[in-house]
């Protein structure tokens, strides 16, 4: 069946307002405005230490020292996975199945979110030009974009929070937030094994993944706060 509603929100009356932000302030506070907050303090600090904050060398040290060929091996084809084209690729069942189901607006929703984070990936490191960080060598090709924020973690952040929210009425939840978290744990892993991104560009990813998907879900399903006013409307009063 559909989940695609025809009906808009009207934003005639004040009280309709209110209880659509009453009823999503967790979203807009802690998956909107606090990432989003969180971002541009990193951004601060990232247009001031160009070149690595303390903590990033420090840890980029403390991960190459862990070096060892067959792991840079393992890295490499791990790491491959985290580009557009391979992301595309995995979801492509979630598309069939979606459209499968008549789930249109999920779809437009999914759909749209992963096409829209590669966008924000290529416009946010123009406007940063962060340096990518040279402190080891490695086998993998040095890439010849900017570093900030890690498209690799953007991407692989947005793909399985569009997941979670899919599925968090569902049975297939907790299976996806286990096998996401460790997928997005993974790829960010392997850019920092690869000496390919520093630590603060991966949070940047993430922040912005997190920001995105959660104002996309809301856009895309502002419908909602009129199934709340119709059935608050239809509520008896009692006297």
């Amino acid at each position: 069946m559909s989940d695609f509603k025809i009906n808009k929100p009207s934003f005639g009356e004040w009280n309709s307002i209110q209880q659509w932000f009453i009823f999503h302030w967790r979203f807009l506070v802690l998956g909107i405005s606090l990432p989003l907050l969180l971002f541009g303090i990193l951004a601060l600090k990232v247009g001031e230490n160009a070149s690595g904050l303390p903590w990033d060398i420090s840890i980029l040290l403390a991960i190459n020292s862990t070096w060892q060929p067959q792991i840079e091996t393992i890295a490499i084809l791990l790491t491959s996975i985290g580009i557009f084209p391979r992301i595309a690729l995995l979801a492509i069942p979630v598309i069939l199945t979606l459209g499968y189901q008549k789930k249109w607006r999920s779809l437009l929703y999914f759909v749209l979110t992963l096409s829209g984070s590669g966008i924000i990936s290529i416009f946010t490191k123009i406007f940063f030009h962060r340096m990518r960080p040279s402190l080891f060598e490695s086998s993998y090709p040095h890439p010849r974009n900017f570093s900030f924020p890690s498209g690799h973690a953007l991407l692989s952040m947005t793909f399985v929070i569009t997941l979670v929210i899919l599925t968090w009425n569902t049975k297939w939840r907790w299976l996806v937030i286990g096998l996401g978290g460790l997928f997005v744990m993974a790829i960010a892993w392997t850019r920092l094994y690869l000496g390919v991104h520093f630590p603060s560009d991966i949070l940047g990813g993430w922040f912005l993944a997190i920001t995105w998907s959660i104002l996309s879900s809301l856009l895309l399903n502002i419908h909602q706060f009129n199934l709340i006013v119709n059935e608050q409307s239809s509520t008896p009063i009692n006297p």
